[in-house]
């Protein structure tokens, strides 16, 4: 046949897959040529369709035959051109796979115990649910303290068994009467944690984290907690040449109470925490507040004032990583953004130590 020739020719001489499917359509589709003379089988007597029939399938399975091993011919060839372009150079390293981080935050408070704990302080944790008592009254806070109002406090509708108000800790100073009653005295703790209030703007969240410290002891005077915050600052900052200012203050919980500044710098547009701020190009910020334990607070605690003395303090973890570490938007913090902790966040062995520096960066 002659247009079996020029079939089996065509298919030889195709040079691409859509060429090789063209010529199948055109030969066995619907309308093709063989598809025609397969048709013809029908209307042939029998005498013609024993001689005819053989010769036409016979093209059929000779076309189909041609087609399947030109496809693989090129399916091969195509497969050859690749492997030999795609080559593996084994000599470079892996690909670098994403790596997780430690959000500053994270750092900031494994930072703060391992200062602390060098100087004889343990962790002490509270629940974030709290009631007014343990939160409020036991700190010394009345009925008409601002800090009690519904717009500065997270509110349950429900109260608990014994009738009082339930809500999310204002801050973790209700860890300090749980401890002091379930532990006594002495007592040396920090407690860091999340805490909530009713604010919101660029140094300001609805929920952030707070570190409080308390040492309960005999003989516990404002010099010791001088010591004790310069001493952490210094640890913290990583400077010597902390200064710090005591300024006189009101807090329900201590008597007396003071604001605790930090004198710094002003280089190259941005404020270096260390040396006093009276100098020129300096000044103080406040950075926590602190004073002596409040004779009711004791009280609350379980314990006798005329026995036991004590100190307190409290800051804002995230406020120090901002300081350490310049960032510049408290709300960047709670984002999520992979971008801003990729550039902020720390490896997971970055691991602070006194010896190696509680802030080493890798």
């Amino acid at each position: 046949m002659e247009q079996l020739e020029q079939t089996l020719a065509a298919i030889a001489a195709a040079d691409t897959a859509d060429a090789v499917e063209a010529i199948r359509v055109s030969a066995l589709g619907k309308q093709g040529w063989v598809s025609a003379l397969l048709k013809t089988l029908g209307a042939m007597s029998p005498e013609q369709r024993q001689s005819e029939g053989p010769k036409i399938h016979a093209a059929r399975e000779a076309v189909t035959a041609a087609l399947g091993e030109r496809k693989g011919a090129l399916e091969s060839a195509a497969l050859e051109a690749r492997l030999a372009a795609e080559t593996v150079d084994l000599s470079l390293p892996a690909p670098e796979t994403p790596r997780g981080s430690v959000h500053p935050v994270s750092q900031v408070m494994d930072e703060l115990a391992e200062i602390f704990a060098d100087m004889g302080f343990a962790v002490a944790s509270g629940p974030e649910i709290e009631d007014d008592w343990h939160n409020f009254t036991a700190l010394n806070m009345p009925e008409t303290h601002p800090a009690r109002a519904m717009h500065d406090t997270f509110y349950f509708p429900d109260k608990d068994a014994e009738g009082r108000s339930m809500l999310l800790r204002t801050h973790t100073s209700p860890v300090q009467i749980r401890t002091m009653l379930a532990q006594g005295a002495p007592l040396r703790i920090i407690a860091p944690g999340r805490v909530y209030r009713s604010d919101s703007d660029a140094t300001h969240t609805p929920m952030f984290h707070q570190i409080e410290g308390l040492v309960i002891d005999k003989g516990i005077h404002l010099g010791h907690l001088k010591w004790t915050l310069e001493t952490f600052l210094k640890a913290f900052f990583e400077r010597d040449d902390i200064v710090l200012r005591l300024r006189p203050s009101y807090f329900p919980f201590t008597e007396p109470s003071v604001e605790v500044d930090v004198g710094y710098t002003v280089i190259n547009g941005k404020r270096v925490v260390g040396g006093g701020g009276d100098v020129e190009n300096g000044g103080w910020m406040e950075v926590l507040g602190s004073g002596m334990v409040n004779r009711k607070v004791i009280e609350f605690g379980g314990l006798d004032p005329d026995e036991w003395q004590g100190f307190a303090f409290g800051t804002g973890v995230d406020r120090l990583a901002m300081l350490k570490y310049g960032m510049d938007d408290l709300r960047a913090f709670f984002d999520g953004d992979a971008r801003w902790l990729g550039h902020y966040g720390f490896g997971a062995l970055d691991v602070p130590t006194l010896s190696g520096g509680v802030g080493v960066r890798p």
